[in-house]
């Protein structure tokens, strides 16, 4: 087996559904041979679509992503509630469906805006280490706090016989299984989750993204050309050109006295384009946040940064 070798860059995969979001990443990992990879936000098993994954470097910049918008498309089925608010779940209650399109489209303002949402039990987010879905399934319920979600836009797209398509962008930690099943309760008959497409995340759409198959059956080869540079991550943050004597300073730790009039953080590049990392400005000047490693790090970059373009 040839050992691992420093890949680094994003790859906007497809994931099918099926698979965990970790599955994924790991089948991802291996067929680009990387040493490193993380993705930017779980897609549940059931769910498909957007699912971006940093390798090597780029996952020094996960979090520039992982608070992204997102957008998604979903479908509910009407008159059935279950366990977990999804299709994996057992069935809790049936009810009659007595529910039109004109119905649907009536809830839907109702939703839109910012709002309070109950993380469910059978969730990823973790307590003391483990996620909730592992306390849900030994049987434990915890309390939980509330969180405050943004839902953007909603459309119904979609609606035959007691299944019924949306779609919504939305903020980060935004549960759809919670929004299915609040639905159901506001159209008076239940609902729960049957499909899930994340559509885009972070400026990147579903478009962009290659599934496992395709990617398994490029020659490894070319599989590296399927890389976006690791500032893709934070292709947000507008970009900083900085001298070779301000470079060298950011490189070796020390902050730069230099005045940038909005503070925040920002994309750090040499002038010659290559991209050294994140970093963030204040009133004091500029320091590092997040900094790629050493020349070698970087020679096996698919080489597409460009600060003007990303700018």
């Amino acid at each position: 087996m040839s050992s691992r070798s420093p890949v680094n860059g994003v790859l906007l995969l497809d994931k099918p559904r099926g698979l965990t979001s970790q599955q994924a990443v790991s089948r991802a990992k291996r067929l680009l041979n990387a040493a490193k990879a993380g993705h930017t936000g779980t897609l549940d098993p059931m769910a498909e679509g957007l699912l971006p994954i940093g390798l090597g470097e780029a996952t020094k910049y996960t979090r520039f992503l992982l608070h992204a918008d997102k957008t998604y498309r979903a479908s509910l089925r009407l008159g059935v509630t279950t366990t977990t608010g999804d299709a994996e779940g057992e069935v809790l209650l049936q009810r009659p469906v007595a529910v039109d399109a004109g119905a649907v489209a009536a809830i839907l303002p109702r939703f839109l805006g910012e709002q309070q949402q109950m993380p469910p039990m059978h969730s990823a987010l973790k307590v003391d280490g483990r996620p909730l879905y592992s306390y849900a399934r030994a049987g434990v319920t915890l309390e939980r706090q509330s969180r405050t979600i943004r839902i953007d836009s909603l459309q119904l797209i979609d609606f035959k016989w007691d299944i019924f398509t949306i779609r919504l962008s939305c903020s980060k930690g935004t549960y759809i299984r919670v929004l299915a099943e609040d639905m159901g309760e506001a159209l008076g008959c239940g609902a729960h989750l049957v499909a899930l497409t994340r559509e885009a995340t972070g400026g990147y759409g579903l478009a962009q993204a290659i599934s496992l198959q395709a990617l398994e059956a490029l020659p490894p080869r070319d599989r590296q050309q399927c890389l976006l540079p690791s500032d893709a991550f934070a292709a947000a943050l507008e970009p900083c050109i900085l001298d070779a004597t301000d470079a060298a300073s950011m490189v070796r730790g020390q902050q730069v006295s230099r005045v940038i009039r909005e503070p925040g953080f920002y994309r750090l590049y040499e002038a010659n384009g290559r991209f050294l990392g994140v970093g963030e400005a204040s009133a004091a000047g500029l320091r590092a946040v997040r900094l790629m490693a050493a020349d070698e790090a970087n020679a096996t970059e698919n080489p597409l940064s460009n600060p003007q373009l990303n700018g």
